[in-house]
């Protein structure tokens, strides 16, 4: 993955082969609509104050995202400047947005595959700047590219290996501010990429077991308690929710508890992710061109164990429990069937209309598992329904929660640390609809507000007083389109920064 560090030299002095500058959109500058951004003024002095002029004459306009490169000048030890447009410029004082200098940094880093090394002179005001701008590098530099030849020695794209180390410069290398900054978001990143990973590896190599060994190997390396449920587990206990969706399949299902404990720590927090590793939609079978991209369908469960090594990692003082319920959904003699009834972990009965909606049922039983703890909150995380991709878009993840203050709490997390989220209602006259003449409920219900159903049929297996949220992911978690900011195609690792950010809130004693 690519190093970060902190530099105190001068941009023209660091021998690397590109320098990064930000540009920005500015009706009132003297240049026209271009500016140069703090943090570059030394590269702009070497150019006679007219970098904003060259860039202007070669097509550069300072829109979020746009990369322009020139030669460096004469007596710089980089030969390249790579300038990145960081969007309108802010009002005076305010500052550049966090979220700005994130996506600039990794658009920036992206086109820089094939670099060793590169300064970014971006607008580093505080330590909070330095790791937006660390974050985007290390977050766009992302490549997956395990399964190409030319990616069997090491990662590339197309051919270029990602880019090798990211230097901060205008920052200050011996502030503990700064160098905690930096040791933050590379262990985020990483684990976040390591989400990644996991969300593109194909399912023929990450079944349920595949995921699980993972899991095991993580936590044998940063002290983290494991346990893992194999079918015969799951049938002792009960959990007829995960053994009913794993029917179907030659990959028997698993579930993974993994537990990051704190001496320190005051408050539980347990996160619940839906890991289904590859969704044929079992005897429902999804319609043509739904199917190729189901091996996401394990992106919840990606993040809930990504959140949990970083919190690990970053020391937190908060105890954080992660269920991963993992499954393969297909279609087979063994599968369950629309009519079937499950008895989940619960007890409660669960009448299946559509063995499609298979994660609320694989959830079901992780989250009645993580409620026996009676942690102060649960968040389960799902890419759960496409209702929700058609009301919230394919960037934005919806935010349920059986508690007001809890839903905005994450709202607001979320917010900070990046990730686009909205607050969805639990709307009461929709639970009738999952009513079932056979059952306790059924999978299913009203069609019209299906996400927000998915949310209600998720409550009925909370513990009772525990407060809980429920985040579906099904728009952001898995990228079709191309890449920008820093967001690669395919896995995203969605919801990782705002669950690590709500461990850190726990441990700091500010989230309720």
């Amino acid at each position: 993955m690519t190093a970060l560090t902190l530099s105190t030299t001068a941009a023209p002095g660091l021998r690397a082969d590109a320098i990064v500058v930000g540009v920005a959109k500015d009706s009132g500058s003297k240049s026209g609509d271009l500016v140069v951004a703090p943090g570059a003024e030394a590269v702009d002095e070497a150019y006679d104050g007219k970098l904003a002029g060259v860039l202007g004459t070669l097509g550069a306009s300072g829109a979020e995202g746009e990369v322009t490169k020139l030669p460096a000048p004469s007596g710089f030890k980089a030969p390249l400047v790579l300038a990145v447009g960081l969007g309108p410029r802010p009002e005076k004082d305010s500052g550049y947005d966090a979220e700005a200098l994130r996506r600039a940094a990794g658009a920036a880093a992206r086109a820089l595959a094939g670099s060793k090394k590169a300064g970014f002179a971006l607008p580093v005001a505080d330590a909070a700047d330095a790791a937006a701008v660390g974050e985007g590098a290390l977050l766009g530099a992302y490549s997956f590219d395990s399964y190409k030849e030319n990616g069997k020695d090491a990662e590339s794209r197309n051919g270029k290996a990602p880019l090798g180390e990211a230097v901060l410069l205008g920052g200050k290398g011996r502030d503990k501010a700064y160098k905690a900054a930096v040791e933050r978001v590379t262990a985020v990143s990483e684990e976040l990429n390591r989400a990644r990973d996991l969300i593109n590896t194909p399912p023929n190599d990450l079944n349920p077991a595949a995921f699980a060994a993972a899991a095991q190997e993580a936590a044998k390396e940063h002290g983290l308690k494991v346990q893992v449920l194999d079918e015969k587990a799951l049938a002792k206990g009960g959990y007829g929710g995960i053994l009913g969706v794993g029917s179907g399949s030659a990959s028997a299902p698993r579930l993974v508890k993994l537990s990051y404990t704190n001496p320190k720590a005051k408050k539980h927090l347990a996160l619940v992710g839906k890991g289904i590793t590859y969704d044929s939609g079992g005897i429902s079978l999804k319609p043509a061109g739904h199917n190729e991209t189901m091996k996401c369908d394990m992106s919840g469960a990606a993040a809930v164990f990504s959140a949990v090594v970083a919190a690990a990692r970053l020391g937190l003082e908060v105890n954080v429990t992660g269920w991963l319920a993992l499954a393969e959904n297909m279609p087979s003699g063994s599968a369950t069937r629309p009519g079937d009834v499950l008895r989940m972990y619960s007890g409660k009965t669960v009448e299946v209309l559509n063995t499609d909606a298979e994660g609320r049922l694989v959830l079901a039983d992780a989250l009645w598992a993580a409620s026996q703890e009676k942690p102060d909150a649960i968040v389960d995380v799902a890419t759960l329904t496409g209702a929700m991709v058609l009301a919230l878009g394919s960037r934005t993840f919806g935010i349920m929660a059986n508690d007001d203050a809890f839903r905005s709490a994450i709202h607001e997390a979320a917010e900070e640390v990046g990730e686009e989220a909205w607050p969805m209602p639990l709307p009461e006259h929709l639970r009738k609809g999952m009513d079932s003449p056979t059952a306790d409920l059924a999978n299913m219900g009203e069609r019209m507000g299906g996400g927000l159903v998915a949310g209600l049929f998720l409550r009925e297996f909370v513990g009772e007083g525990i407060t809980w949220a429920h985040l579906d992911i099904a728009g952001p978690a898995f990228n079709e389109g191309g890449p920008f900011g820093y967001t690669p195609k395919g896995g995203t690792g969605s919801a990782v920064r705002t669950l690590v950010r709500l461990a850190e809130l726990a441990a700091a004693g500010d989230l309720g």
